[in-house]
This record gives structure tokens, C-alpha cells and sequence, in this order.
């Protein structure tokens, strides 16, 4: 019994002895840095990483399956060589024709016919065969190829085009097709990655990666009703019409044009979105033509002087400079000065978004936009109608001027309709094309034509509307001197423009 209890005290004195070696050396390590210095404490202050930080996204599956609903589209046109080309007298003479020959003739003869042809991409949105692309792919085309991932190709039908949108329908005679299937745009956040799928530089299929940079972009230029998606996913010649799919291969966006100084790729894509693009199918598919809500009002952009005027505290908004007549607006009781900040729920950032909610809400659907009036905010329940004939037609498509090649160059100029002419405080009757922009280094900048100008005559030949600009300009030759009448806020002048 003695030896245990000796053994015992033995055991107690070794397990103290053991206990203050251990924290002994702990001090000591502690203090010559011989132990990592991370605690449980300072793991449990760190902030955690973010989520997918050093995980790169893997899209295979994604892509494999968007893939073979993206279409391959090509394009061929037959130009017309103008009547009346210039050639040499000599040629036109039977004794020059005979001593040089025929064949000698036919091969130098100004002018002739030429096929352009050009490539874009398309996206199948229905196993039936009809496919969504730009218009610009497929504008003015004389035959369509189609050629589907797996190397059969059909020949494309129009559908429907709608130049203000850049969209276009085509179908080909096929069945139980790949299609991809929809994403809501209006859901899509800046910062999400999104893939761009289409067709660049003749190449079958390509696919690059970005993110979303912003959503919203208007006042780009690229069309009438603009509502763009931007990325910075590479979108290359060619790829107009492809797919722009989200993380879940949804499709988001229609790709449509580049930010481009050199013509090439600099980070700045911009494509149609989703819900934009899938309203103006449905509606050409059903009519033919793209049916669009109309309120009814002038509005305008509000710069921070309008703001300070109306007593408003940001530049936010679409300011309602005019209430037309017998219009959807007027009847709701909107009026001059009021400030639109929302409609059917959705924020009024400018006048270009209020623009593209109320062309995509359907026709006598009842909305209730919110007004900032006098001081104080105001809702109105308004019931939307079918934008009239005018109103559309005065949104047709610009003559640009590459079209001329003379003294006209330069000048920008889009139908006259009773809305405009009332605008300009025009009497009723007058005819003519309204100048909208004027290139600084034109001729016609020159003599101080301005936007705002209605040309009434060419050469003293009237003009009524842009069929007649087009067939008078394009007879013009280079160094003919021009005669313009012009109408400037109600007063007639002549002007004469030299090459």
C-alpha cells in the first residue's frame, strides 16, 4: 500500500512537471515566432471571400447546348448600276464600236451590275423554323442562305422586318428544331457573365465571354427604339443576329452593333434585349407589322437648368412639353410641365425609356404613370391606344449621306408629317422632307442650311416626301449647282449649294 501511494505522488509530481514544460515552451515559441501566428480568434473576426472568387465559370454545358440554335446567315444582293452612267461618247459610236470590237465594247461599258453578299448570325426561337436576326443582316436581300450546325442549309423567308427595332423574322421549311429557350431581360443585373454566340468573319460558330456592363443604353444611334443591353463580350463582324445567353443559357439580348473607333473590337458590345426583341416577333408573326402603344405627348430631356426651373431636385424624368390633341394623354388629363418619373410601374429615367415602355404596352391596356407637377407627385390611370399611321411614318427610316454623291451630300432628312409641321408652326398644306442633321463639312453647311429646315423644292421641282428627295437627288451630278427652296419656321428662301 506504501508503494502506490509513493507511486501515486510520483505520478502527480511527473504530470505537473510535464504540464509546466509544455507551457513553458509554448511561452517560448510564442516569443522567438516558432508557431503560426493565425488564431481561432482572428478566423473568426476575418470577413469571409466572396462568393466564386479563384473559381473560374465553366459554360460547356451551357454552350453545348445554345450552341445548335444558332444559325449561320448569308446574304446576296444583285446593285443595280444607275440608268444614265457615265461612259466615253467614243463608245456610243458604231466606228470606234466596229474598229475595237464588240467584246472589246462589252468589257469596258460603265456601267454594270454587281452582287454584294454579306454573313451574319441568327437565332432559332421556334422548332417550326422561324428565326430571329438583325434586320441590317437581311435588309434589301435578294436570297437568303441559311445554314444550321449541323451543315444543312435552307433557303430563308422574311417574315417581318422592323427597322426601328433592328429585328427581323425569317423562317425556313424545317421541324422539330433546337431553339433556345427565353430570359427575361428586364431581370438581367450589371456584372453578370453572359456569353456572345454567333458567326464572325465567315467562321461556323464562335463563342465569347463578358459580363454585362450596363442595361438601359439609349440615345446610341444604332436605331429608333433603342433599349441596348451593353457587354463587353467580343461581338465581331458577323456576329449581328447571334445569341447573347445568360449563366443558365437563356437567351437575353439579340447582339447588334460595336462601339468601334478602328472598326474593329475595343470592349464595348451592345445587343437587343430579350423582351424587346420577343414583343416585336410575336406582333409580326400575328399582323405582319409591329403594333405600338401610344400616349400621346411631346416630351423632352430635362438638363439640370429645366430642373431647376420645374423645382426639381434631380434630372430625372421626361419632361411633357406638349399634349397632342385628342390622344390618349389628353383625355387622362396629362399637361404641359408635368415631369413623367414612372410608368406602369417602371422608373422614367429619360425620355428614350419612357419611349420603348410605352411602345411595348399592349393597346388599351390601362397604366398608371406617375407625374411630378408643380411641386407635388401625381398618378394618372391612362389607357393606352395603337400609335397612328402619322406618328409611325414619321419615324421612317433616315436618308443618309452616303446615299448622294453630290451637293446634297451631308444632309440628313425624314418625312414632313402634321405633327412635325405643327411643331414648327406650319400652315396646313405644306409639303416637303425635314432636314434633321447637316454634316458641319458639307456644302450644304456651307450656305447655312440647318436642321429644322423643310426642303420644298429641288431644282424647282417640289418635293413631297422622301421618294421624291431620293428620285431627284440621286439624278443630281457631281458638280451640278443646286436650287433649294426652303422653309425656316414659316419663311420661304431660296438657297444655292455648290459642289
Amino acid at each position: 500500500m506504501s508503494l502506490d501511494r509513493r507511486s501515486f505522488k510520483f505520478g502527480v509530481v511527473a504530470g505537473w512537471l510535464l504540464f509546466a514544460g509544455v507551457l513553458t515552451g509554448v511561452v517560448v515559441s510564442a516569443q522567438f515566432n516558432w508557431f503560426p501566428t493565425t488564431t481561432a480568434e482572428t478566423q473568426s473576426t476575418s470577413k469571409p471571400a466572396p462568393v466564386g472568387v479563384g473559381v473560374l465559370p465553366n459554360f460547356v454545358g451551357v454552350v453545348k447546348a445554345v450552341m445548335p440554335a444558332v444559325v449561320n446567315i448569308s446574304t446576296t444582293r444583285v446593285v443595280r448600276a444607275p440608268a444614265g452612267g457615265k461612259q466615253s461618247p467614243f463608245m456610243n459610236d458604231p466606228f470606234f464600236r466596229q474598229f475595237f470590237g464588240e467584246e472589246f465594247y462589252r468589257r469596258f461599258q460603265i456601267p454594270r451590275d454587281r452582287q454584294e453578299s454579306s454573313l451574319g448570325s441568327g437565332v432559332i426561337v421556334d422548332p417550326d423554323g422561324y428565326i430571329i436576326t438583325n434586320n441590317h443582316v437581311i435588309a434589301k436581300a435578294d436570297e437568303i442562305k441559311v445554314l444550321l450546325s449541323d451543315k444543312r442549309e435552307f433557303t430563308g423567308k422574311v417574315i417581318g422586318t422592323d427597322p426601328k427595332s433592328d429585328v427581323a423574322v425569317i423562317k425556313i421549311n424545317a421541324k422539330n428544331l433546337p431553339v433556345v429557350t427565353w430570359g427575361d431581360s428586364d431581370k438581367l443585373d450589371v456584372g453578370e457573365y453572359v456569353l456572345a454566340i454567333g458567326n464572325p468573319f465567315g467562321l461556323n460558330q464562335t463563342v465569347t465571354m463578358g459580363i454585362v456592363s450596363a442595361v438601359g443604353r439609349a440615345n446610341v444611334g444604332i436605331a429608333d427604339y433603342e433599349d441596348f443591353i451593353q457587354t463587353d463580350a467580343a461581338i465581331n463582324p458577323g456576329n449581328s443576329g447571334g445569341a447573347l445567353v445568360n449563366s443558365g443559357g437563356e437567351l437575353i439580348g439579340i447582339n447588334t452593333a460595336i462601339f468601334s473607333r478602328s472598326g474593329g473590337y475595343m470592349g464595348i458590345g451592345f445587343a437587343a434585349p430579350s423582351n424587346m426583341v420577343r414583343s416585336v416577333m410575336t406582333s409580326l408573326r400575328k399582323t405582319g407589322k409591329v403594333i405600338r402603344g401610344w400616349l400621346g405627348v411631346s416630351i423632352q430631356q430635362i438638363t439640370p437648368e429645366l430642373a431647376k426651373q420645374f423645382g426639381l431636385r434631380e434630372s430625372s424624368g421626361a419632361l411633357v412639353s406638349e399634349v397632342l390633341p385628342d390622344s390618349p394623354a389628353e383625355r387622362a388629363g396629362f399637361r404641359t410641365g408635368d415631369v413623367i418619373v414612372e410608368f406602369d410601374g417602371k422608373p422614367v429615367d429619360g425620355p428614350a425609356v419612357l419611349r420603348n415602355v410605352v411602345a411595348q404596352t399592349e393597346v388599351g391596356k390601362r397604366v398608371k404613370a406617375k407625374v411630378t407637377r408643380d411641386g407635388s407627385s401625381k398618378t394618372i390611370d391612362v389607357k393606352i391606344s395603337e400609335q397612328p399611321t402619322e406618328v409611325a411614318q414619321a419615324e421612317v427610316e433616315e436618308v443618309t449621306r452616303q446615299e448622294i454623291d453630290n451637293a446634297l451630300a451631308g444632309i440628313e432628312v425624314k418625312e414632313l408629317t402634321p405633327d412635325v409641321m405643327r411643331q414648327l408652326n406650319m400652315i396646313r398644306g405644306t409639303h416637303g422632307v425635314l432636314v434633321t442633321a447637316v454634316a458641319p463639312d458639307s456644302e450644304a453647311a456651307q450656305v447655312g442650311l440647318q436642321p429644322g429646315d423643310v426642303i420644298m423644292d429641288i431644282n424647282r421641282q417640289p418635293v413631297h416626301n422622301l421618294g421624291d428627295f431620293r428620285r431627284i437627288a440621286s439624278k443630281l451630278s457631281e458638280k451640278e449647282n443646286v436650287l433649294l427652296l426652303i422653309n425656316r419656321r414659316g419663311r420661304k428662301s431660296f438657297v444655292v449649294i455648290k459642289p
